[in-house]
């Protein structure tokens, strides 16, 4: 098509775009995206590094380390907590006022919060009040990164050319949350080893306060880029809805918990193999803290080169056939990875950490792409962002926390295996029941909602 022609392939694209133009936004809209969700992961990412191996001495000292990591990661639920919260505030408006404006809010919201908790006094300085600031500041964190996932994915998703590389598209945004992890386990890495002994005094605080760089960085990407067609189309057909939040859950409650459930196997191990694992190697296994920063950097390093992979594989099998792989990869991976720690051998316990989140993107990838697809276009930031956090609830949030417990009460990580395999059946029945809209038309609305 030559770029003087108007653009209309696309039944939900606007008339007074070239196809050259609608393009040039589709890669800016990716960009946005995708830098955004980096920098939102980072901040919050960066806090379940922190929690496993320094807020337990900082903020509850008076406790063994065992429970202090426990009281650390009792607050890192916190920001799970939050996550709903804010999937409900900003998904309202993401479907009333748009994507594009809406991003822009929850960007600031969760660099301001994780700008804050650089600033925390610790135990030695304020008493309790430290860990009591620290909660406040990670809800907040949570409210602001509840609202972020669901906007990014449909800022790139409902740009799509064509219906049949959303999955690819929409894998972009989840490629932030292991580049996040990366950013975030590489500052806490250079300043552990720059710091030396005062990492505990000042060191581990620059990290958090890095994030207002970063944000300024985001929030100028952001304001560059315009509207997606689809929720454009949702104005000009005056089908804004009043209370969206309520509308979904009236009209696509199954959607909702199903999403939420699905997560179960991807949201719960990732937590475990990249937060946990720092509690449980310093302190059962004796690996140094930088060892496991390196495992996990390797990590994240290969989970950002294989999300988009998967995400592209969706769209030629068929976004429930590669999540549902992905889960059973991550129930048989779980036995496994406990068995490769447990031999305590330095180079087998690298790769177990460098390996374990291959099974979690496996799943992540095509998994944007199945939440929004199942939700009808004017209420789809409410619905998949609902879905989404929902299962931090019972997934993410609680993981590092239920891991941590079974440790200490069964003295033995096999427990965690089970429990992994467990997530494992639930997600794969939860996606099974879904309908599958892989290639279909996002642009209009489903029958019977």
């Amino acid at each position: 098509m030559p770029a003087s022609t108007t653009w209309s392939a696309n039944p939900a694209g606007p008339p007074s775009l070239t196809d050259d133009q609608h393009r040039a936004q589709l890669r800016r809209a990716v960009l946005a995206s995708t830098i955004g969700t980096t920098i939102e992961w980072y901040d919050f990412l960066l806090y379940g590094t922190m929690a496993a191996l320094v807020f337990g001495k900082l903020f509850f000292p008076k406790s063994t380390p065992m429970i202090g990591v426990l009281e650390s990661f009792g607050v890192f639920f916190v920001g799970f907590v939050g996550r709903p919260i804010g999937a409900a505030i900003f998904g309202h408006f993401g479907d009333r006022i748009g994507r594009k404006a809406t991003l822009i809010v929850t960007l600031l919201v969760t660099g301001i919060a994780t700008v804050a908790v650089g600033c925390v006094p610790s135990y030695a300085s304020i008493g309790v009040w430290g860990a009591v600031l620290m909660t406040v500041i990670r809800l907040v964190q949570g409210i602001g990164v509840g609202g972020e996932w669901g906007g990014s994915v449909l800022l790139a998703m409902e740009w799509a050319h064509t219906d049949k590389n959303r999955g690819f598209l929409s894998s972009w945004p989840q490629f932030g949350a292991p580049a996040g992890l990366f950013l975030a386990n590489c500052a806490v890495l250079a300043f552990s080893w720059l710091s030396g002994d005062q990492f505990f005094v000042w060191g581990w605080r620059i990290p958090f306060l890095l994030s207002a760089v970063m944000v300024v960085v985001g929030l100028w990407i952001r304001l560059g880029i315009m509207e997606t067609p689809v929720f454009q189309k949702v104005i000009d057909e005056e089908r804004i809805e009043r209370a969206p939040v309520w509308e979904v859950l009236k009209r696509q409650p199954k959607q909702v918990l199903l999403t939420a459930l699905l997560r179960m196997p991807e949201q719960a191990p990732g937590y475990i193999v990249g937060a946990w694992i720092f509690s449980y190697g310093t302190l059962v296994l004796g690996f140094s803290r930088n060892f496991l920063l390196v495992a996990v950097i390797t990590q994240t390093v290969l989970g950002f080169l294989w999300v988009t992979v998967a995400g592209h594989l969706s769209d030629r099998i068929g976004r429930k056939n590669m999540y549902m792989l992905g889960a059973l990869f991550m129930g048989v991976f779980g036995f496994v990875y406990i068995a490769m720690l447990n031999t305590q051998i330095p180079w087998v316990v690298f790769l177990a950490v460098a390996l374990s989140l291959v099974p979690v993107m496996t799943q992540y990838g095509p998994e944007a792409a199945l939440i929004a697809e199942s939700f009808t276009p004017r209420l789809r930031y409410s619905g998949c962002s609902l879905g989404y956090q929902l299962a931090s609830i019972i997934a993410g949030g609680p993981s590092p926390f239920i891991a941590t417990w079974l440790f200490a009460t069964y003295h033995s990580a096999w427990p965690i295996a089970i429990y992994i395999a467990i997530c494992a059946i639930i997600g794969i029945v939860a996606t099974a029941l879904l309908t599958d809209y892989t290639n279909k038309s996002i642009a209009t609305e489903y029958a019977g909602v």
